[in-house]
């Protein structure tokens, strides 16, 4: 029987954890500090056992057959999937296929191993119901590639409540001020869409929730355009909007004004020391305290147009806040591992380096585990 080893037991992971071994897997659960995992694994009962992290520990317990799952930063991703190409296991993560993964795709299907990626919240859930749209539209009877196709993706991490920051941080803010810092291409207006400062390009975005619409602000990031190909729309489709972005509380824009403005001028010689302190100020002024509750909506939307009529126009929308089995980003993120894990095991996904599954059958189990975490989930149909 294969084992699963489970590496980092931070913010992002117990739930997931704690649903395998409760289905009954046979896992390694492993951590820096053996005494925060027991901690955090307190009253769960099954076949498993704690020891502490290292790539040795790790490669010391693996058996070919085996599935490792990294929860660990992102600079031990590679380095771990390196590790399971040599011992013959499979491999998956939450986290983006980097260029360096995608590189290990041939040794992954010359052995017949599995290393999936991007099966957390965003990315993961968000491609199932991207998944989920495409198809739809593709067996209506309105499908024609001669239609005009804007989609649209956004996901936020937000407090129950907003504050006059409109954010908290689950972890160090390090990592939204680099994001900050990095280029996004998106497409608008059937072109390509290029913005190096997020911030110029924030936009209000309404949303249909249960009490009204409600207003958000939101932001194209990173490189969207790959993900036609993986939604499937790449077989000639009319692109006229393509964008995968963040969601923020509406006032976010003007609330980290004064973030935005240091981290435009920032000297590059004093930039990371700089961010480093700005971190550590948003962290002890904004952070979770004991208690409070976090909350993630996740959009994802299809309109389509013939001759400037909507022809087809669906949206997914999904509003999640945190209750006793964990916050609502640790939930949505480790659970979806978790079906990625058991779909390895049951050889219902591919080999090779990829992305969360495309099948109906496995989309529609993502979908239906998000819905029963999320407080509201719908799919909407505009013209219905």
């Amino acid at each position: 029987m294969a084992n699963i080893h489970w590496l980092g037991t931070g913010l992002s992971a117990i739930p997931g954890l704690k649903m395998l071994i409760e289905n009954g897997h046979s896992l390694v659960v492993y951590n820096r500090t053996v005494e925060k995992a027991f901690e955090a694994l307190s009253g769960v009962n099954g076949d498993y056992k704690v020891v502490p992290f290292t790539l040795k520990t790790v490669e010391q317990n693996v058996n070919a057959g085996d599935v490792v799952v990294s929860m660990l930063p992102g600079n031990f991703h590679v380095p771990v999937a390196e590790l399971c190409l040599s011992l013959d296991a499979h491999f998956v993560s939450s986290s983006y296929i980097s260029d360096e993964m995608r590189d290990l795709n041939s040794a992954a299907l010359e052995k017949n191993l599995c290393f999936v990626n991007e099966v957390g919240l965003d990315p993961g859930i968000d491609h199932s119901m991207s998944h989920a749209l495409v198809e739809d539209y593709k067996n209506a009877s309105v499908f024609s590639t001669q239609n005009q196709h804007s989609f649209l993706s956004y996901c936020g991490g937000l407090s129950d409540v907003p504050n006059d920051f409109c954010y908290k941080f689950s972890w160090s803010p390090l990592g939204v001020l680099k994001a900050l810092m990095s280029t996004s291409v998106s497409i608008r207006n059937g072109e390509v869409f290029t913005v190096t400062k997020p911030w110029e390009s924030v936009e209000l975005y309404p949303l249909p929730m249960p009490w009204g619409e409600d207003e958000f602000e939101v932001y194209p990031n990173r490189d969207s355009l790959p993900f036609i190909e993986q939604y499937q729309m790449n077989d000639g489709l009319k692109i006229k909007q393509f964008v995968r972005g963040t969601l923020r509380y509406k006032g976010w824009k003007n609330a980290w004004s004064q973030i935005f403005s240091e981290v435009d001028t920032l000297d590059a010689s004093i930039a990371e020391s700089r961010l480093k302190e700005i971190s550590d100020d948003l962290w002890d002024k904004y952070s979770y305290k004991d208690g409070e509750v976090d909350r993630v909506i996740l959009t994802v939307e299809l309109k389509v147009e013939n001759d400037s009529k909507v022809v087809w126009h669906k949206q997914f929308l999904m509003d999640t806040l945190g209750n006793q089995k964990g916050s609502a980003m640790a939930q949505l993120v480790s659970c979806s591992v978790a079906l990625a894990i058991e779909a390895v095991l049951d050889n219902e996904i591919s080999s090779g380096v990829t992305a969360a599954p495309h099948q109906k059958e496995l989309v529609s189990r993502w979908l239906s585990q998000a819905e029963e975490i999320s407080d509201h989930f719908i799919l909407i149909d505009h013209l219905n």
